[in-house]
C-alpha cells in the first residue's frame, strides 16, 4: 500500500489566505431626516420648474431620490405638501432679496436696486422663478406670484410716500405707483426670463429709464447712477 502523503505543518490548512483581500465595498452614508427633507426639496423643485405640478409625480421624486413613496409622504404628506413649501421657500427668497436691496437714500437708486433684485433672483434661482410665475394648481398653497408682487409693492409703498410727502405730492397715490412699479418690473422680469437679452444691467438701466423719466422723457442711453454696473 501505498503510504499517505504527509501534510506540510508549515503550511496553514486555510488556503484563502494565499489569495489577495477582496476590496470592502464602502458602506452609503445613510441621510439624517434634515437631509432627506432637504434632497426631497430640491428634487421637488427641479421636476415642478421642467414639468409643472400636475407633470410631476411622487413615483418619480422618490425615484430620483432613491428612496421609496412613503417616505415622501412621510416628509411632506404628498406632493401637494412638497409643492407648498418649494413654493413658500421661493417666495421668502425673493422677497428677501428685493426688501434687503432697497438701501439707497436716492428714490431713483432705490428703483435701479430694486430691478437688480428681481433680475438677480431670476439669474440664480432660475428654477424657483419658473415656479412661481406658474398659476398654483393648489387652492390651500401659500401664496401665489401675484400675492409675491403685492408684499413687495407694500415695501415700496412706504418709500414711495416719503418721497411724494416731502414733493408736496398726495401720498394717498403711493399704493397705485407702488403697483405699477413693481408690476411693470415683475412682468418685465417674466419675459427676461428666457429672453436673456439685453445684458441684466441694460435691463434694469431701462427699467428705471421708463419709471424715473416716463415716456416723455425717456433718454435714448439710459445710465445707471448706483453702484451696480453689472
Amino acid at each position: 500500500m501505498m503510504g499517505r502523503v504527509a501534510t506540510d505543518s508549515s503550511t496553514p490548512s486555510n488556503a484563502s489566505s494565499d489569495r489577495p483581500d477582496k476590496p470592502r465595498r464602502a458602506r452609503r452614508t445613510r441621510m439624517t431626516g434634515a437631509e432627506r427633507r432637504q434632497q426631497l426639496l430640491e428634487i421637488g423643485r427641479t421636476l415642478f420648474a421642467a414639468k409643472g405640478f400636475e407633470g410631476t409625480s411622487v413615483e418619480e421624486i422618490a425615484a430620483r431620490a432613491g428612496v421609496s413613496k412613503p417616505v415622501v409622504y412621510e416628509h411632506f404628506g404628498g406632493k401637494e405638501g412638497l409643492y407648498a413649501v418649494v413654493v413658500d421657500r421661493e417666495m421668502r427668497q425673493l422677497l428677501d432679496m428685493v426688501t434687503g436691496s432697497l438701501t439707497a437714500g436716492h428714490p431713483r437708486e432705490l428703483c435701479e436696486q430694486a430691478a437688480f433684485a428681481l433680475l438677480d433672483y431670476i439669474e440664480e434661482y432660475t428654477d424657483g422663478f419658473r415656479i412661481l410665475v406658474r398659476d398654483s394648481p393648489i387652492p390651500q398653497s401659500t401664496g401665489s406670484f401675484a400675492s409675491l408682487i403685492s408684499d413687495i409693492a407694500t415695501q415700496v409703498e412706504d418709500i414711495l410716500g416719503r418721497e411724494f410727502k416731502a414733493r408736496g405730492f398726495d401720498s394717498k397715490l403711493a399704493p397705485l405707483y407702488a403697483q405699477a412699479l413693481v408690476g411693470m418690473v415683475a412682468l418685465t422680469g417674466q419675459w427676461w426670463l428666457d429672453a436673456r437679452k439685453p445684458k441684466k444691467a441694460e435691463v434694469a438701466a431701462h427699467l428705471v429709464n421708463l419709471a424715473w423719466h416716463g415716456l416723455d422723457g425717456l433718454e435714448p442711453k439710459p445710465r445707471l447712477i448706483g453702484h451696480r454696473k453689472s
